[in-house]
């Protein structure tokens, strides 16, 4: 994509009710414009790393063999009074009536809703285990919506709902889910620590919330510094039979880590000085809750002897649209943001330090349409601009790598390669350029040169 052409509205100033720093980049890098109070437009590049999260996501709840379906935003108001949630649910819930004077409600979350499509469909034993999910929007009535889309009334969330027999069966099922987003947030290189949490208003007696440790965060949070030193991104699991995953579970869960509804400060004591307090971002939780919504909403099944059995479920969310929030609260520094990979809106930022040079221009376009062959995604810089905003606009939106081509450089026929994470520059050749860039994992750089163009 040609940054001539591409509708990137940045901000040079930062806004003044912006709070944090996610809000504030977000806004800054023309990723979101507010519509209304905790309600955001998502804008072209904004909405690439959306749907990259997204993919993510999707990608490890099928990999955990969860089946995708789409559940609507309006729902009938009879379900959450059949679970008994309708009247207790509070101010947050948007209800609504519809032209024939039918109450409905704006979806905060789906429990309701996917057991009587469940309870429609399983009657008996022999179809569970079953393991759903969907991707949706959903809206709570937040009374102070703040900091971007780290907390909106408008939201995309990952929910997941499992059905089974049994409590045996049950806690399986609850294991595929905290092994699933202990990659999920590796993937995208987050460090979220699994924290025994409230159930809140989802109900349940067992839960855990996924932490981001930062400044910023919305909670207190209480961690063994275990947690702090250990390698999320060498994760992976060798089976998802049930014992390999109960002893993954049994390894995280057994050191100590809680959200502050649930610290128990006399065991938390017990460990020292190894007990640390700092602020965290959930960015997901996972709920077991037994027969709490199957029972009144008679989601029962046939068992082995015949007998009625009511199903044992579990709850699984993750904030997709927070996610991209907390992942800038994670990572970045004074100049921007700093994408890690795996959700860059693109890989590769090319620019061209003199567009009105003939020679520069050519080669930028040249390399340009080889990485775009190469199935590279570039964002070339093709304005005519000052080479100090060029670079501004580039750091300031997060890229991975950075390609400049300048007409010393070419005279010597080379272009420059920045890390941006690391600001490791290295001039190479073009053709080596492309071979390290279109390579499925990086290749390594070879010995440096001189930069091309100004600090």
């Amino acid at each position: 994509m040609r940054l001539s052409e591409y509708f990137l509205p940045l901000l040079r100033e930062n806004p003044s009710e912006a709070q944090i720093v996610s809000h504030r980049l977000m806004l800054r890098a023309g990723m979101i414009r507010q519509s209304s109070a905790g309600i955001y437009s998502w804008l072209p590049l904004g909405l690439r790393v959306l749907k990259n999260v997204e993919r993510i996501v999707r990608e490890e709840q099928d990999r955990a063999g969860a089946q995708e379906i789409l559940m609507p935003t309006i729902q009938p108001a009879e379900l959450w009074r059949e679970s008994g949630r309708y009247d207790d649910y509070g101010k947050e819930m948007l209800r609504i009536r519809d032209r024939h004077d039918r109450e409905m409600l704006y979806g905060p979350t789906n429990e309701e809703q996917i057991t009587e499509i469940v309870r429609a469909s399983i009657q008996s034993y022999r179809d569970l285990p079953k393991l759903l999910y969907h991707i949706q929007w959903k809206f709570r009535d937040e009374v102070r919506p703040r900091f971007g889309v780290m907390r909106g009334r408008e939201f995309l969330m990952k929910d997941a709902y499992s059905f089974d027999l049994d409590a045996a069966g049950a806690r399986h099922s609850y294991n595929k889910m905290f092994v699933a987003y202990l990659r999920t947030f590796a993937r995208m290189g987050l460090k979220a620590i699994p924290m025994r949490a409230d159930t809140g208003p989802i109900g349940g007696d067992l839960s855990h919330e996924f932490i981001i440790l930062a400044d910023t965060g919305e909670s207190d949070v209480h961690v063994h510094t275990d947690f702090l030193e250990t390698d999320w991104q060498g994760f992976d699991i060798a089976s998802w039979e049930a014992p390999a995953l109960q002893q993954v579970v049994d390894h995280y869960t057994a050191i100590y880590a809680a959200t502050d509804d649930v610290h128990d400060p006399q065991t938390a004591a017990k460990y020292g000085n190894k007990i640390v307090s700092r602020r965290g971002i959930e960015v997901g939780q996972v709920f077991y809750f037994g027969d709490k919504y199957s029972r009144p909403m008679g989601a029962v099944v046939a068992g082995p002897d015949g007998e009625s059995v009511a199903l044992e479920m579990g709850s699984y969310g993750i904030g997709v649209s927070r996610l991209v929030g907390a992942l800038i609260e994670a990572n970045h520094d004074a100049a921007g943001i700093i994408w890690p990979k795996s959700v860059a809106p693109f890989r590769v930022g090319l620019i061209n330090l003199r567009a009105a040079d003939a020679r520069c221009r050519t080669a930028a376009d040249e390399l340009y349409g080889k990485l775009r062959n190469a199935g590279v995604e570039v964002l070339y810089d093709d304005r005519d601009e000052s080479p100090g905003a060029k670079f501004a606009t580039m750091d300031l939106i997060g890229l991975p790598k950075q390609i400049v081509i300048g007409p010393r450089g070419l005279a010597a026929g080379t272009v420059e390669v920045k890390n941006r994470r690391s600001g490791e520059r290295q001039d190479l050749g073009i053709d080596a350029a492309l071979a390290h860039l279109a390579a499925p994992h990086p290749l390594p750089l070879p010995a440096s040169g001189e930069r091309e163009g100004p600090a």
